[in-house]
């Protein structure tokens, strides 16, 4: 009977140790990362048009690829998902008209704008063309209507970041068109976890195309972002942004086989073709390393 008791006792503790064996094998393997065999390598990587790129796994906050994403970079119009936050927070009157004026001009770089001073939209229209299409003078004029005016909308920007932990971004405009605007990939990616809390945002940031009524006319909007645009990833959000200071950049919150949120930063490609096609690589990653 002593023998058949401690032999069992024995069985017993294998078999915790076997299962705890087992469970961490499991952890282990369940734990995301890009596959080689996805076509993830050092050649692959270093065909990267991007200068800074960062990856991160949502849900498990799990980093899946990282260049340069603490570098200070300008990111241009990727400032306009803060613009809307702010403005968001502040509780507005969506439907209520706001006008653009000569305030709402850009007198840094005179970027053009197919929205004439003097056009009035509601205030939803304003947001929707300034995330989806990138409208500079829409998110002037938000800036500007902001209580307290445009300091305290920078001010409150800036608060912003703090709060969300991003110690290296600045803002000193709602446009981004100031190469004074910076942040860095990893940063700018808890930026686009927290846009991605405002259904508005989520909405109007991936929307295909927008025609709105200025009070001179109806003008056709589109987006940006080409991959979004034309269906080629599915993103909930989404943000492009140039200025030659900064070069061609691209934020996705990337909903991976439709369920699994991945959120990829991309800034400094010299070309549009450059950070379209980096996006393209990574969704292709993504798509085929994790289920």
């Amino acid at each position: 009977m002593g023998t058949t008791r401690a032999t069992g006792a024995v069985g017993t503790a294998g078999a915790v140790r076997a299962t705890k064996t087992a469970t961490a094998s499991v952890g282990t393997a369940t734990k995301p990362r890009l596959l080689a065999r996805c076509g993830f390598t050092r050649a692959s990587r270093k065909r990267l048009f991007s200068r800074a790129v960062y990856i991160v796994d949502e849900k498990t906050k799990t980093p899946l690829f990282s260049l340069n994403a603490n570098q200070v970079r300008p990111i241009a119009s990727l400032s306009k998902l803060m613009t809307a936050v702010v403005w968001l927070d502040s509780g507005p009157a969506m439907r209520a008209p706001l006008t653009v004026t000569n305030a709402d001009l850009d007198t840094l770089k005179f970027s053009h704008s197919r929205l004439a001073v003097g056009s009035t939209l509601s205030r939803a229209d304003m947001l929707h063309i300034s995330l989806m299409a990138s409208e500079n003078r829409a998110a002037a004029a938000l800036s500007r209507d902001y209580p307290g005016g445009r300091p305290a909308f920078i001010s409150a920007m800036n608060a912003k970041a703090r709060a969300l932990n991003m110690p290296n971004t600045r803002f000193e405009n709602s446009t981004g068109l100031s190469p004074y605007n910076v942040s860095t990939a990893r940063e700018l990616a808890r930026l686009v976890r927290a846009s991605n809390r405002y259904p508005l945002i989520r909405r109007y940031s991936t929307d295909h195309q927008q025609r709105v009524n200025t009070g001179k006319g109806r003008l056709q909007y589109v987006n940006t972002n080409r991959l979004v645009r034309y269906g080629k990833v599915d993103a909930s959000v989404q943000k492009t942004g140039f200025i030659n200071e900064s070069g061609h950049n691209m934020v996705m919150r990337l909903m991976v086989h439709k369920r699994r949120p991945v959120i990829v930063t991309m800034l400094g490609s010299d070309t549009p073709e450059g950070s379209r096609l980096d996006g393209v690589r990574i969704a292709h990653w993504l798509s085929c390393s994790l289920r």
